[in-house]
């Protein structure tokens, strides 16, 4: 119950500091993409921050982190590895769901950011838009972050991968990073608890451009999951259970 208590004032602090930080940051974040990264790199410690006091959670990076443009294909678990993820990468632009664009806040910074939503309910013709929105952002560099599974996925849970990370990694002619996470663990899908321990995010090594489709599916499934296995059963997270 304690832990509860702890989780829900975090999650109003955090969520609060979020919207003061937007408004702050907002005249520099108009004039310039820089100053909506320094908004979202300042919540992100923020958020770190707090939580290793106030609920007992810290956040660890793993493996080499990419510094030029890349397709990074990454587990989704929570909210959680998002920060991990744009904390870490120098300049992060993420393949986001269309509706989070009305989202306040968080909806006008990834518009500065340069990230591309998708409408998740028109298959193709969603896939081939976000192809060209790519394209089109590519004069800005970055690491493009895409959730292969198209969703946040609970620790245990078995969702497909979805062909569009196969199309970007295709039409990009990039390095694809596959990228783990057991941050689901800790940070879940929805619910108040925030449960204490290491929430990791692992970038693997790079797969090569060049690959054929469905060996590059068939690769990237099977690096992110054995490696997500992993990752939680170091934290004492079994599926058998």
């Amino acid at each position: 119950m304690l832990q509860w208590v702890r989780s829900l004032i975090y999650i109003v602090q955090v969520y609060l500091v979020m919207g003061i930080l937007g408004i702050v940051f907002a005249p520099w974040a108009i004039l310039s993409p820089k100053g909506a990264r320094a908004a979202c790199k300042t919540f992100c410690h923020w958020a770190f921050w707090t939580a290793r006091w106030m609920i007992g959670l810290r956040g660890e990076v793993r493996g080499p982190i990419p510094q030029d443009e890349v397709l990074i294909a990454a587990k989704h678990q929570s909210f959680f590895d998002i920060l991990l993820l744009f904390e870490a990468l120098p300049t992060a632009k993420f393949i986001m769901k269309r509706e989070l664009l009305w989202t306040p806040v968080i909806g006008v910074y990834a518009k500065r950011l340069g990230c591309v939503p998708v409408d998740r309910g028109k298959r193709g013709m969603a896939i081939d838009k976000m192809v060209r929105d790519v394209e089109a952002g590519r004069a800005e560099p970055g690491q493009l972050v895409i959730y292969p599974q198209g969703t946040r996925v609970a620790p245990g849970d078995k969702k497909p991968y979805k062909i569009g990370t196969a199309i970007l990694y295709e039409q990009l002619g990039q390095r694809c990073v596959p990228t783990a996470t057991n941050v689901g663990l800790f940070w879940p899908r929805k619910g108040i608890l925030r449960k204490p321990g290491l929430a990791v995010v692992e970038f693997l090594p790079a797969i090569e451009p060049g690959m054929e489709r469905g060996a590059f599916m068939a690769t990237l499934e099977r690096e992110i999951e054995s490696s997500t296995d992993a990752l939680m059963q170091e934290a004492g997270f079994n599926a058998q259970d």
